[in-house]
């Protein structure tokens, strides 16, 4: 079976659907989405949209902040050129129906802005704390009212088709489309475009303990790599320093804003232990607070450490973070009257599939925004809040330069998927095993510090499961539980690798065999060509 559009989007987040929304002004657009369409990162994301919309607020202090988090390793014309365009983009959600918190006591639409760790001004527009669901169901509104875009739930894209992989590389090699698996019924459809958008989200799920949600896979990034296209920075994952420590709920996300708004870290013995870490204490940047943390429990052999804002009140607690509340209160744990309990989780990935500020990678045909990508803006550590805007501005860019200069129809035929002798599979557990060894390896071996032996056992684990993998993958047909295997051995993979190139320890990535930065040369990326 195959599917033809002028437009195909993988992933439902806002930087896929922000995409779909622009090229269906111009063409057809089909969105693939591995769950239901509001399944993504930023359906997750509670703390906001970092931008500058303030008179005490400037760009040159957005920019400046976000070089300071990134250690070295932001392009500044990138960082410039989205700080500067992120007004015009935030002011076209609010046009969609997004609804930001307004500030109780001001003027009539003055926004109320938080501020999170690394930043010099309150900059940050949010929904109370739930500002990645409302920008997801405006999107999806708007989404579903346009009869141009068709989405298609429940499919696990596969691998892209290139020219080159069939044969027609004499006149340059271009992506064509993409296999997909229809998780239903079992089959592989094809799907034919022009135009390809990669906005698939992260990897956290590769780490035991992550706040992404399950589709967090790193598909992206490895089917990108699978088709010739270069990576960068996959050493540089950022852990959030706030992720609830309870036994019944290992993924919730305590957003920075908690800090930002009086929060205060404490150890098993209700002791801060940030002050005399870094002159901003608590609102550090992250990848300070969550070594510090980790130092912490490591120190005192605590499972976790505590985060406070009880004495704001309880007024103000319910009101500003009323889904935290309602979370942690059901789980027993009133953060009105008593502190929560918190670790470290893998959380973002600041690197991704190499692209320019308009999304376009390498291969023609094939275009990139969101975490999945690597523009430049993150650095060595991702500024809180910056993801959401990236994604806006680059989506928004990739759009208007497909709709000046689209690619011309791809006169070929495109094969269907052929699973030759492939045998049902008989023993899923080897799935399973293979998912969470991957999973506890790079959780012990390549987490929050890290050591070059540490690193190379990890390497030449995965190496063996990777060639596990590979056989399973060949030998029996393919399965959506599978194929995130695939892909998750290969993205640890590049992780390890990116990690063991860096001789250095910079922004996110730390290594004991290598605490200082390298001052030999200017900072520089760790690109990955397959």
């Amino acid at each position: 079976m195959t599917q033809q559009f002028d437009s195909l989007v993988l992933g439902s987040g806002i930087a896929g659907l922000t995409f779909a929304l622009k090229a269906a002004e111009f063409g057809t657009v089909a969105v693939i989405t591995k769950k239901g369409s509001a399944d993504s990162n930023t359906n997750y994301a509670q703390g906001g949209i970092a931008c500058v919309t303030s008179e005490e607020d400037s760009f040159g202090l957005h920019i400046q902040d976000t070089l300071e988090a990134g250690a070295g390793l932001c392009r500044e014309e990138i960082v410039r050129q989205i700080v500067e365009e992120g007004p015009e983009r935030v002011r076209e959600l609010i046009a969609l129906g997004v609804q930001f918190t307004e500030r109780r006591n001001g003027t009539n639409g003055e926004l109320d802005l938080g501020k999170e760790g690394g930043h010099s001004k309150r900059r940050i527009l949010h929904a109370k704390d739930v500002t990645g669901r409302e920008i997801e169901r405006a999107l999806l509104e708007a989404v579903e009212n346009s009869p141009r875009i068709t989405v298609f739930e429940n499919y696990t894209a596969i691998d892209f088709i290139t020219t080159k992989k069939l044969g027609f590389a004499s006149g340059g090699n271009r992506c064509v489309g993409v296999y997909a698996l229809d998780n239903e019924k079992g089959r592989v459809v094809t799907f034919g475009s022009r135009h390809i958008f990669l906005a698939t989200g992260g990897c956290g799920k590769v780490y035991l303990y992550t706040t992404n949600p399950d589709i967090a896979t790193g598909d992206g990034v490895a089917m990108a790599y699978r088709a010739g296209v270069p990576v960068a920075n996959m050493e540089f994952i950022q852990f959030h320093p706030t992720c609830l420590h309870h036994p019944k709920e290992r993924n919730f996300l305590i957003t920075e804003a908690v800090r930002g708004e009086g929060g205060v870290l404490l150890d098993a013995k209700g002791h801060r232990f940030m002050e005399g870490v870094h002159p901003r204490a608590e609102l550090a940047p992250r990848d300070v607070v969550a070594r510090a943390i980790d130092a912490e429990m490591k120190r005192s052999g605590s499972p976790c450490v505590y985060l406070d804002i009880s004495h704001k009140g309880a007024d103000f607690v319910r009101d500003h973070f009323p889904n935290i509340y309602e979370k942690c209160l059901s789980l027993g744990i009133d953060i009105t009257k008593e502190p929560i309990p918190v670790v470290p989780a893998a959380h973002y990935q600041c690197g991704g599939v190499v692209s320019d500020l308009d999304g376009r990678t390498s291969l023609p045909g094939l275009w990139v925004a969101g975490e999945v990508a690597c523009t430049g803006l993150h650095g060595a550590n991702r500024l809180a809040s910056n993801s959401l805007l990236e994604a806006l501005v680059v989506s928004h860019r990739a759009a208007g330069a497909i709709k000046a200069d689209p690619l011309p129809v791809w006169g070929g035929t495109l094969p269907v998927w052929e699973s030759g002798s492939a045998s049902d599979p008989d023993e899923l557990i080897v799935v399973t095993h293979n998912w969470r060894e991957i999973r506890q390896l790079m959780w012990d071996y390549v987490a929050i510090v890290r050591t070059t032996k540490r690193l190379q056992r990890a390497g030449t684990r995965l190496r063996n499961l990777s060639e596990e993998v590979r056989e399973y993958f060949w030998n029996y047909k393919v399965t959506a539980d599978l194929l995130e295997l695939r892909n998750l051995v290969l993205v640890a993979s590049l992780i390890v690798d990116s990690a063991l190139a860096r001789k250095e320890s910079r922004g996110l990535h730390y290594n004991t065999d290598y605490p200082a930065l390298d001052t030999s040369g200017p900072p520089r990326d760790t690109l990955l060509v397959p």
